[in-house]
């Protein structure tokens, strides 16, 4: 298995410099990872930074809440898609799910997927907030909006990726959907075992410390 090729090597701190972006795309493009994972101001910076080398950029919309309108998540989107972005990670509307606006939220996954232009969007469902009951309804919902991936969490919440939520979400998607795993994710065996539960991606600022 090459482990760096399902790794999103993220920064997503909102402190984060200009040289800590420039040391994540380096080590990326030494270490051969699938992507950057990185705040939608970096998306430009990143994509010209590592142009050939292989490695995409993730941009994170509507971070890390998902609480923003979904014509601030399209808008983020269209700039993410100009600024040569690989792939959209975006925020689902936890309030509005939970307060059962399922139109709502299959809209607002659907607008991103459109405004992606073709760019996988991943749908991060923020599980450590949601019922079993929940996330299979949100995973069911990122389908239908034409997503392709659900992934774990944000790691800015009240909880990380968890292998329960990795083998729920995978026996709701199927095939439908591919599998980010993000959230308190720091050593090779806790990324081997997400995997192993079904994942088929994984979200982590530790990449380099994975994959060594």
């Amino acid at each position: 298995m090459q482990l760096n090729k399902y790794m999103d090597h993220t920064l997503l701190k909102p402190n984060a410099t200009r040289t800590q972006i420039q040391r994540l795309c380096d080590e990326a493009r030494e270490q051969g990872f699938a992507t950057v994972s990185v705040n939608s101001c970096w998306t430009k910076f990143c994509a010209k930074r590592l142009i050939d080398s292989g490695v995409g950029v993730t941009t994170c919309i509507g971070f890390p809440l998902g609480a923003c309108s979904t014509a601030a998540k399209v808008a983020e989107a269209n700039q993410a898609v100009e600024d040569g972005t690989s792939e959209i990670d975006m925020v689902l509307n936890v309030g509005m799910l939970l307060s059962g606006e399922r139109g709502y939220c299959v809209q607002d996954i659907h607008s991103v997927v459109k405004a992606a232009q073709g760019c996988p969007v991943k749908v991060i469902l923020e599980c450590c907030l949601l019922t079993d009951e929940q996330k299979v309804d949100a995973c069911k919902i990122a389908v239908e909006a034409g997503a392709s991936f659900v992934k774990t969490s944000t790691g800015f919440s009240i909880g990380g990726a968890t292998i329960h939520d990795v083998r729920l979400m995978r026996s709701v998607v199927g095939d439908k959907c591919k599998i980010k795993a993000a959230g308190g994710i720091h050593t090779k065996e806790e990324a081997l075992a997400m995997i192993e539960a079904g994942a088929d991606r994984i979200g982590a600022s530790a990449s380099v410390a994975i994959c060594s």
